[in-house]
C-alpha cells in the first residue's frame, strides 16, 4: 500500500517509517523541507501545512495518510508559541483534509495523531476513548485537532484519532530529557508525585499505528500502554532502571519558573487506558519491563 506521511523527521516519525518500508509498505512524506534525509526508496515532496494544501500527485494513489506533524508542546508557552503549537496541528489537518476532498479517489484511511491532553487535569478519575475532553489549552486544541481531521469521514474516509500518551524512547523525547539527572543520581519525583501518568513504549506505539492502518477500526484510540503508573512510580522504576537513587523532588514551583503555564501538563494527573484496543496485544504493558528493555 502506498502510505503517504508527515511529522516523519519526528522521533515517532522516523521509528514509524521505517516499520512501515520494512512492511513492504510505498511511503511518501510531506515535508517543509525537500532535502529531508530519508532511507531508499522513500519519496518525499515539499509542503508548508500552515499555508497551502500539499500536492495532489504526493496523495494521488494513496491508500492511507498518517498525520504526525506539529510544534512540540514541551516547551515555555506564550501567546506565540501557544498559536503554533494550535496552528500547526489544526490548520494543517484542515488543509491536508481539503486536499484529500477535492480527489477522484480520496485515500481510504486517514490517521491522525492527538494527545492524552484531550483529556485536561482528572486526578484520579479512569479515562477511557469515551471519557469527556477536559478544558484548558491543550484540551481544546485536540479537540479543535481531532474535528478537523474527522471532517475526512464527509467523503467516506476511515478516521482514527491516535491520542499520545508520554512516548518511552531512550533516544527522544520525555524519557531522554529525564535521563541525565537520574544517571547522575538527582531524580525525583515531580510535585507531590501523586498524578498519574500514562505512557507507552516506541515500539507498542509504532505497532498502534500499524494496527490501524491493517485493522478497520475508527473513532479515537489512546496511545498508551494498559497500565499507567503515579509520577512517584514512575520515578522509582526509572531510578531502579539506571540503579541510582530517586530521592531529589522537583518542586511545582520550581517547574513555574522555568515552563510558566505549560508546568501544569508537568504536573497534571491524566489515568488513561487504552479501551478501544484491547485486541492489540501489547509487547510492554508494565513499566518496569519497558524501561529495561529501553535502557539495558
Amino acid at each position: 500500500m502506498k502510505i503517504v506521511m508527515t511529522g516523519a523527521s519526528g522521533l515517532i516519525g522516523r521509528r514509524l517509517m521505517k516499520t512501515l518500508a520494512a512492511d513492504g509498505h510505498t511511503l511518501h512524506v510531506l515535508s517543509r523541507h525537500a532535502g529531508t534525509n530519508l532511507p531508499p526508496g522513500v519519496a518525499i515532496s515539499a509542503w508548508n501545512p500552515l499555508k497551502n494544501e500539499p500536492p495532489s500527485e504526493a496523495l494521488d494513489g494513496a491508500g492511507a495518510v498518517i498525520h504526525l506533524a506539529g510544534e512540540p508542546v514541551a516547551q515555555r508557552w506564550n501567546d506565540d508559541v501557544k498559536r503554533k503549537i494550535r496552528e500547526s496541528r489544526v490548520a494543517s489537518t484542515e488543509n491536508l483534509v481539503r486536499a484529500m476532498s477535492k480527489m477522484n479517489a480520496a485515500p481510504k484511511t486517514l490517521i491522525c495523531a492527538s494527545a492524552i491532553g484531550y483529556y485536561g487535569d482528572r486526578g484520579e478519575e479512569v479515562l477511557t476513548e469515551a471519557s469527556a475532553a477536559g478544558t484548558g489549552f491543550l484540551p481544546e486544541v485536540c479537540v479543535a485537532w481531532e474535528k478537523a481531521a474527522l471532517d475526512a469521514e464527509k467523503f467516506g474516509t476511515r478516521v482514527v484519532r491516535v491520542r499520545i500518551g508520554i512516548v518511552l524512547d531512550a533516544r527522544g523525547g520525555a524519557l531522554a530529557k529525564m535521563l541525565p539527572p537520574f544517571k547522575m543520581g538527582v531524580g525525583g519525583r515531580v510535585g507531590s508525585g501523586k498524578q498519574w501518568m500514562s505512557w507507552i513504549h516506541i515500539e507498542d506505539l509504532v505497532g498502534l499505528f500499524r494496527f490501524a492502518v491493517a485493522q478497520q477500526i475508527r473513532g479515537a484510540i489512546n496511545g498508551v500502554a494498559p497500565n499507567p503508573v503515579t509520577n512517584a512510580e514512575f520515578t522509582r522504576a526509572l531510578g531502579a532502571a539506571v540503579k541510582r537513587p530517586a530521592i531529589f523532588p522537583v518542586p511545582g514551583l520550581a517547574l513555574k519558573v522555568v515552563f510558566g503555564e505549560m508546568a501544569d501538563v508537568l504536573t497534571g494527573s491524566q489515568r488513561v487506558l487504552p479501551k478501544a484496543v484491547e485486541a492489540y496485544p501489547f509487547r510492554f504493558p508494565q513499566l518496569d519491563a519497558a524501561l529495561v528493555e529501553l535502557l539495558g
